[in-house]
């Protein structure tokens, strides 16, 4: 595999890692870091993005989530996170029942445009923004089996708000399970280029790549 499609699969992966880090962080702590979460938002509404790249708005957007996908791949098995892994190969598993469900592909569409006229009025990480995509989720991704189970604080999961944007970040980590699908990624395939894959992030993360630092 040539050096673009790591790099390609490298990004994708690393927007699956960072949406469900942000999940994990919103129903454990009630909280999320604001950038990380504009540009996994953004992710969902950019469906005619040109690159990969461009999709996340370059590797400075996803810093979070090369992180994770280094600690998450990477030899280090101490440093690894059964529940991140869970919710990320959840996604992975629901990715092809969902591509193949043309009445959900159709409903998720019309979410998505839904989510980016309010973004005319409203900055992407608004309530009402997130609201829209939680349930978008909530008619599409939420109908398949299994369905993901998400742990954290009772009093931080029940919030209402804090319900809504682990929806969202789900439905952004759903859109990155698909692009890692439509670059030719499977399971086999990360087998056998996890190394080149994880070499790669890391090569990204000493970068400090400035494309995109914007989000």
């Amino acid at each position: 595999m040539d050096a673009l499609r790591i790099h390609e699969h490298a990004m994708a992966l690393a927007g699956l890692f960072q949406a469900v880090c942000l999940t994990q962080q919103v129903a454990r702590e009630g909280r999320v870091d604001s950038q990380a979460l504009a540009s996994s938002i953004e992710s969902v509404l950019r469906i005619d993005a040109e690159s990969t790249d461009d999709v996340y708005g370059g590797s400075a957007c996803v810093q979070l989530g090369l992180r994770s996908l280094c600690r998450q791949l990477g030899r280090d098995k101490s440093q690894q996170d059964a529940e991140i892994m869970r919710y990320a190969v959840s996604l992975m598993f629901l990715e092809r029942p969902l591509m193949r469900s043309a009445r959900l592909l159709a409903r998720l569409r019309q979410g998505i445009d839904t989510a980016r006229e309010k973004c005319e009025h409203f900055p992407v990480t608004h309530e009402n923004v997130i609201a829209c995509l939680a349930e978008t989720y909530a008619s599409t991704v939420s109908q398949l089996q299994p369905r993901i189970l998400v742990k954290g604080e009772p009093e931080y999961l029940a919030a209402p708000a804090n319900a809504n944007r682990i929806r969202a970040l789900l439905l952004a980590g759903m859109r990155s399970a698909v692009l890692w699908r439509q670059l030719g990624g499977n399971r086999l395939r990360l087998l056998w280029t996890r190394r080149r894959i994880v070499q790669c992030a890391e090569a990204l993360l000493e970068s400090g790549d400035g494309e995109g630092s914007a989000c």
